[in-house]
């Protein structure tokens, strides 16, 4: 017989779920069967997997410790930092600065280049770092990573910088995603848009992705009968002009995939350095001043009033100082 005390990462998830993370290798109707025969128990009684689980309560296996091996399979690759040798299982040369961060989450400021998650299984994105990271100062075991994954709450593209929110706990992932999907975290980018973008307020449209060329498509007015494009609705402020280029800040009511790109460049104030959306004669006389990506960085983040273990980040804002390519820009 084997006893696991539910801790805080598996706590507030469903009993089937947890089950199905610690026997990875056990099929849907295995688990049910075991739980049936109470072969599998929480707290000592039957259980249907329905049950949500909080932290201490105690699962019981009634099976022999090789069918347990056998069904937890492999561990995966998790590579444990050596703090003494200067985080050596970091990526190299990949310096991310923290933000803010308490037990349940981490605020970071991403450098552009870097993938938020991993688009192929050889990629090191964002989500490997924060693995390593939360390893490398004795935050999360590997054995605990079986069961959990910490993981990023928001999506950055690629190329572009700035403050993405980090799940350290089940908690944190699950309460910054619901206040991510209800809109009351309010996120603000800073960029540079080639031309005099005078646009002040908010714009709507509606957007189109192709999912095949991960491109999207924006429209002025909502298209018949086309159930894929999604109401879009971008702020945008104007903060400085300059001869060829306007420094603006945008807030983002709707997150959808390259918002921010395609609304401007739809509106003709396609963002600097930008090479799917952008203007190419434009984007080859900003190369000269060694600018290689769009210059979009997510700069500001304000959370809603919170209480309990969220009480320190109640109504208060965090911002990501912006690249050294944006103060060459500023300069110019």
């Amino acid at each position: 017989m084997r006893e696991v005390t539910i801790g805080a990462n598996e706590a507030g998830q469903r009993f089937d779920k947890f089950l199905k993370k610690y026997l990875k290798e056990a099929g849907s109707g295995f688990l049910y069967k075991m739980l049936r025969k109470k072969n599998i128990t929480l707290n000592g009684s039957k259980a249907d997997g329905s049950e949500k689980l909080t932290a201490g309560d105690r699962v019981c296996f009634f099976l022999a410790e090789e069918t347990l091996e056998k069904f937890r399979g492999a561990p995966g690759e998790v590579t444990v930092p050596d703090k003494t040798a200067s985080n050596s299982s970091l990526k190299p040369d990949l310096q991310i600065p923290v933000i803010f961060e308490n037990e349940h989450i981490l605020l970071v400021n991403k450098p552009a280049g870097l993938l938020t998650q991993k688009a192929e299984a050889q990629d090191y994105s964002l989500n490997e770092w924060l693995t390593d990271y939360l390893l490398s100062q004795k935050k999360i075991t590997a054995d605990q990573l079986r069961t959990f994954r910490p993981s990023v709450c928001n999506r950055l593209d690629r190329n572009t910088s700035g403050l993405v929110i980090c799940g350290k706990t089940l908690a944190g992932s699950q309460k910054m995603s619901e206040l991510l999907r209800e809109r009351t975290v309010h996120k603000y980018y800073r960029l540079f848009a080639a031309g005099r973008m005078e646009l002040e307020g908010v714009t709507q449209a509606w957007l189109i992705k192709d999912e095949k060329n991960n491109q999207v498509r924006i429209l002025s007015a909502e298209p018949k009968g086309n159930k894929a494009a999604a109401h879009i609705v971008t702020g945008c402020r104007p903060l400085t002009f300059y001869p060829e280029y306007t420094y603006a800040e945008v807030e983002l009511f709707t997150g959808k995939s390259h918002q921010i790109r395609a609304h401007l460049a739809a509106l003709g104030h396609p963002l600097i350095g930008d090479a799917k959306y952008g203007n190419k004669a434009c984007n080859d006389r900003f190369r000269r001043l060694g600018i290689y990506s769009q210059m979009l960085h997510a700069f500001r983040v304000e959370f809603p009033v919170m209480d309990g273990c969220f009480a320190d980040l109640s109504g208060k804002s965090f911002t990501a100082p912006e690249p050294e390519a944006f103060l060459r820009l500023k300069t110019q």
